[in-house]
C-alpha cells in the first residue's frame, strides 16, 4: 500500500485534501497531518512516506526546506496558493506543483502520474535486483584504481597520493585536487575521477564534488535542513546536494 502525508497549516485545508485523496486514491494510507513544517519534517523522518503533499508557505519551516532535507525514498507533491514558487519547487525535484483551490480533475491527473511513477520506480528497482544478481557471475576483472594523480604545474609534474587528496571539486573547465598542503588543477572530469576511484575510500556528494571519506571530520545541518561536510585540514563546509544526502544517513 502506498503511503503518503499532509502538511498544511490551514487545517480545513488538510483536510479537504485528505478527503479528496481518500475519494481519488481510496488504496492511499494517510499516515499523518503535520500542522507546520517543523513537524513534516520530524514525521517524514519517523515515518519515511512514499509520498508527501507539501504546502510550501507553512510556519518553522517552508516546503521547500522540508523537502531539501529529505533524506529518504519520500517523494514530493507542493500544494500552494503561490504559483510564483513553481521553479524553486522543481528544483527540489517535486513530482508536481498543485494550485490552490484544488480542483478535483487536477489532482486526479496529478494522482495518474505518481502511479506512474511509482510504477516505473519498482520496475527499475526490479532490474536492479536482476542486475545484482548478475554481478557475481561476472568473470570480467575489476578495472585497477587510481593509486596516483598527476598534476602538472609548469615543467613540474606533481604525483600526488589518492590518499592525501581531501577532495576533487569541479572548476569550469578544470578539477580542482585538494590536499592539506596544497590545491592542484588536472583536466579529468569528477565522473571519470569518480570511475576509477574505490567506491568505498571516495563518495560523490555533489555534481560537482567527490570526497576521500578518510579525512571527513563530521556533518552539520543549517536551519533549512541542509547538510554540509567538515572536511580534516579544509577551513570551508562543503554542501551535499540533496540527491546524495541519503548517504550519510546512517553517520
Amino acid at each position: 500500500m502506498t503511503r503518503a502525508l499532509i502538511a498544511d497549516d490551514e487545517p480545513h485545508l488538510a483536510q479537504y485534501l485528505k478527503q479528496q485523496l481518500s475519494q481519488l486514491w481510496p488504496e492511499l494510507e494517510i499516515v499523518a497531518v503535520a500542522k507546520n513544517g517543523v513537524e513534516a519534517a520530524e514525521q517524514i523522518a519517523a515515518l519515511q512516506p512514499d509520498l508527501a503533499f507539501l504546502d510550501i508557505q507553512m510556519p518553522g519551516l517552508t516546503g521547500l526546506e522540508v523537502a531539501q532535507g529529505i533524506e529518504g525514498k519520500t517523494r514530493v507533491v507542493f500544494v500552494t496558493a503561490y504559483d510564483d514558487y513553481a521553479v524553486e519547487a522543481f528544483e527540489a525535484a517535486a513530482l508536481d506543483y498543485l494550485l490552490k483551490p484544488l480542483k478535483t480533475e487536477r489532482l486526479a491527473r496529478c494522482l495518474e502520474r505518481l502511479r506512474a511513477v511509482q510504477q516505473a520506480d519498482r520496475q527499475d528497482q526490479g532490474l536492479a535486483e536482476v542486475l545484482q544478481r548478475l554481478i557475481p557471475r561476472s568473470t570480467e576483472a575489476s578495472p585497477p584504481r587510481l593509486r596516483f594523480i598527476r598534476a602538472a604545474s609548469g615543467d613540474l609534474m606533481h604525483q600526488v597520493p589518492v590518499e592525501e587528496v581531501l577532495f576533487f571539486h569541479a572548476d569550469d573547465k578544470y578539477t580542482v585536487v585538494k590536499t592539506a598542503t596544497a590545491e592542484h588543477l588536472i583536466r579529468t572530469p569528477i565522473v571519470d575521477l569518480a570511475s576509477q576511484l574505490d567506491p568505498e575510500q571516495f563518495w560523490q556528494v555533489h555534481r560537482s564534488t567527490l570526497i576521500n571519506l578518510a579525512h571527513l571530520a563530521g556533518t552539520r545541518r543549517d536551519e533549512q535542513s541542509r547538510l554540509f561536510l567538515r572536511i580534516k585540514g579544509h577551513a570551508q563546509e562543503l554542501p551535499v546536494s540533496r540527491a546524495y544526502v541519503h548517504l550519510f544517513k546512517a553517520m
